[in-house]
């Protein structure tokens, strides 16, 4: 591999213009082609397999105009203190902006509080459902300012009215998150390199590589529905990446040139090893967003291939683009500082905070593996408890009308109003259909955790009737999943006595239903992407260990960030710190989407740092000081890594959207602690534990295994040498592990423990 990506190196600084020129044409090219045939993003959100689906299914191919994307909100009312809305003033003024809101563009339907029973045995309280006649990733200002002047005036008559779902207009963010992890993304680059030039570079290709990305996920809209969170997960994984592996490469070429090679050859050399590491970085965070397809969720896909997609840009970038601008750059690219030292005499006389931390280490491995394990176990403790849904209403701000909406209809119907459960009855053919829905409806009544039922409402054939159930609870009460997990056990009893068959769906349902079948793909989601990285990492390191040492400290780094995200976000420990308004179950979504992209970044950290690792040991470095010297090199490499990636997903803490927040969260802590904790503490003191051990391949796997040169010692060997001899290299390795450094800083206790 390396003597391949050294010749396209070498081509991308021979014909850097045509480089830069055709990478231009195509993102101008695709931005207008994207442009041309997007169509608008789907909020819609369907759980293939599920009975809510299923039923959804059924509702609209036995009811005319019945459509499950269609839009739909909610208007609450609410009387001044001592009054009614049940006659008088109140009544008109809400009668009065019932009649506004079927007026305004896209609504299909208002129903009549007084009508439909939607007044509160008080009075207080009144709400009336909002039925569009537009899906709803196409509302638009026009339909939910529409609804806030059809309101105004029972506003202005003395009375409260709040709106929820699709009717209330979404609160409008400047993106001050993400421009502030961009600016300390520049900073950090700025005080690595010490050159604004050079720091541009890495932002600059990083943020060509995202456009390439999301101009592709709107292409693709002209195809198939894709979420609008889709560009959120693309442009914050698309940004990191980039950055970080624009900052290999480069930060390889700078150190080599102050080492006194030419600038084509240094770029060429670069791209051969820096970029052998971003080849096999990228292709584990593309493995964990392409296996999000065992998910069996289209919105998880969607975002999956999307990002996957991004990500492989972003390897392509850095392969042709950086190298191209890198040669046009030419000097004005290694000024400032250079932190890969390439003299150890001159390392060991001004030892780096790097070198002193992993002398440390050398020097107590075992307190560096036992004390980062404690912790992070320890800090896993709370994710024995996680609670998953999709957030609705109830998770918004306080503040919000949305939530303001959802607290009003609690007060007044009861919290269960807020998640209503649909039964579709499929009723028997000929007479006697109504009397048997009627009977199902009284039996759902006898259910406990029932508030009320509503009476059937059939469709126009008579072969199926719609029953709404209100559950005493919530809609992410566990009560309510325990509910609806009733209803489907009793459905047996219920059709083998009316002759009917019973499925139940809804909002709340299809979220129940959601939140299962992602806790249920996780299991086979992490075996999927951990056995495919097994592989790339034995291809990568040619050892058994190391990628099983990789695979484990992941493990510690995931367990570890679901325990804290549970501890804030849904039990609300140090939650105002945050900005948390509102604690919870956990988005669903979050887990699966959380290894997805923890996984690959963790990945990332471990080729980095272990790929050079591996090349002092190719080239005769005893194991001790194979890990001084690799860590040495890739340290700040990966400090600086790491704290870009930190900012830049610390900045989407910033919005107040609880799923967009908890995501930021739970990847910026992921990061830290992979990379300071696991990385850079405890994979360095289980290599050393390990010793010589840690390279240790079967004879036989080592014959079927394809040799792919990741740090570029075929290139050293000669360049008429596609690899060097196998043998040669493990008797190398192996002699040079059998003697005993003076600088090893353990003398021959280190050995025998190698």
């Amino acid at each position: 591999m390396a003597h391949l990506l050294h010749r396209l190196g070498s081509f991308s600084v021979r014909h850097r213009r045509l480089v830069i020129i055709s990478w231009l044409i195509g993102i101008v090219a695709l931005s207008a082609g994207a442009i041309g045939i997007s169509k608008p993003f789907s909020d819609g959100f369907s759980v293939p397999g599920t009975e809510s689906q299923d039923a959804i299914e059924l509702i609209e191919a036995r009811t005319p105009g019945a459509d499950a994307d269609a839009a739909s909100g909610r208007v609450v009312f609410a009387a001044p203190e001592g009054q009614s809305l049940g006659s008088g003033a109140g009544r008109s003024a809400v009668e009065q902006a019932i009649g506004a809101i079927g007026q305004v563009p896209g609504v299909a339907e208002v129903s009549d509080p007084y009508t439909s029973e939607a007044v509160s045995t008080d009075g207080a309280t009144a709400y009336a459902d909002v039925d569009f006649a537009i899906p709803a990733g196409e509302i638009a200002t026009e339909q939910t300012d529409g609804v806030a002047a059809a309101v105004q005036p029972a506003q202005d008559a003395g009375l409260r009215v709040e709106v929820g779902g699709d009717a209330a207009a979404a609160p409008a963010e400047a993106p001050i998150g993400e421009v502030l992890g961009i600016v300390v993304a520049a900073l950090v680059l700025t005080i690595t390199f010490g050159s604004v030039i050079a720091a541009g570079l890495p932002l600059l290709t990083a943020a060509l590589g995202v456009a390439v990305g999301i101009m592709g996920a709107l292409a693709a809209t002209a195809f198939t529905d894709l979420d609008s969170n889709t560009t959120t997960l693309t442009l914050m994984l698309g940004l990191a990446v980039g950055i970080d592996y624009a900052l290999l490469v480069l930060t390889r070429h700078r150190a080599q040139v102050r080492a006194g090679m030419d600038i084509g050859p240094s770029i060429a050399k670069a791209v051969a090893t820096a970029g052998s590491a971003v080849v096999f970085a990228g292709t584990t965070v593309v493995i964990a967003l392409v296996a999000l397809l065992v998910t069996g969720i289209p919105l998880l896909q969607q975002m999956g291939l999307a990002t996957a997609f991004t990500v492989a840009v972003a390897v392509a970038v850095n392969l042709t683009l950086v190298p191209a601008l890198m040669a046009v750059m030419g000097r004005r690219a290694v000024r400032g500082k250079v932190f890969l030292e390439t003299d150890s005499a001159a390392a060991a006389a001004r030892p780096t905070l790097g070198a002193r931390w992993i002398g440390l280490v050398v020097k107590r491995r075992i307190v560096a593996i036992v004390i980062p394990v404690v912790a992070l176990g320890a800090l896993a403790v709370p994710a024995l408890d996680m609670e998953l849904a999709l957030p609705g209403d109830a998770a918004l701000s306080p503040e919000s009308t949305q939530r303001q909406a959802y607290d009003l209809l609690s007060e007044g119907f009861g919290p269960g109003f807020n998640g209503p459960l649909t039964v579709a009855t499929v009723l028997p053919t000929g007479v006697g259909g109504e009397a048997a829905a009627a009977e199902v409806a009284t039996q759902l009544g006898r259910v406990d955790g029932v508030a009320a039922v509503s009476p059937p409402q059939l469709n126009p054939e008579g072969d199926l009737a719609l029953i709404q159930v209100v559950p005493t609870t919530g809609p992410t009460d566990p009560a309510t999943t325990d509910l609806v997990r009733s209803i489907r056990d009793a459905a047996g009893g219920i059709e083998s006595a009316t002759g009917t068959e019973v499925l139940v769906t809804g909002q709340t349902a299809v979220e129940i239903d959601a939140s299962q079948k992602m806790a249920d793909a996780l299991i086979p989601y992490l075996a999927v992407i951990v056995g495919l990285a097994l592989l790339v990492l034995l291809l990568a390191f040619r050892s058994v260990l190391v990628p099983l040492t990789a695979l484990a400290g992941f493990l510690l780094t995931i367990a570890a960030t679901f325990g804290a995200v549970v501890s804030v976000f849904q039990n609300g420990h140090a939650a105002g710190l945050l900005g948390v308004d509102q604690t919870g179950p956990l988005a669903s979504i979050l887990p699966v989407v959380m290894i997805g992209v923890l996984f690959g970044l963790a990945m990332d950290y471990q080729i980095f740092l272990v790929s050079r690792m591996r090349e002092e040991v190719r080239r005769g470095a005893t194991p001790v000081d194979a890990v001084r010297d690799g860590f040495r090199h890739g340290a700040r490499v990966v400090t600086a890594a790491a704290l870009i990636m930190t900012a830049v997903f610390s900045g989407f803490m910033i919005p107040d959207d609880p799923i967009i927040k908890s995501v930021g969260f739970a990847f910026a802590l992921g990061v830290l602690i992979d990379a300071f904790v696991v990385r850079m503490t405890l994979i360095p003191a289980l290599m050393l534990l390990m010793g010589r051990r840690a390279w240790y391949l079967p004879r036989w796997l080592d014959r079927a295994l394809p040799e792919v040169d990741l740090d570029g010692a075929a290139m050293d060997a000669g360049p008429s040498s596609e690899q060097p001899p196998r043998e040669a290299v493990l008797a190398a390795a192996g002699s040079a592990t059998a003697e005993t450094s003076p600088e090893t800083g353990g003398g021959s206790r280190d050995q025998a423990r190698g």
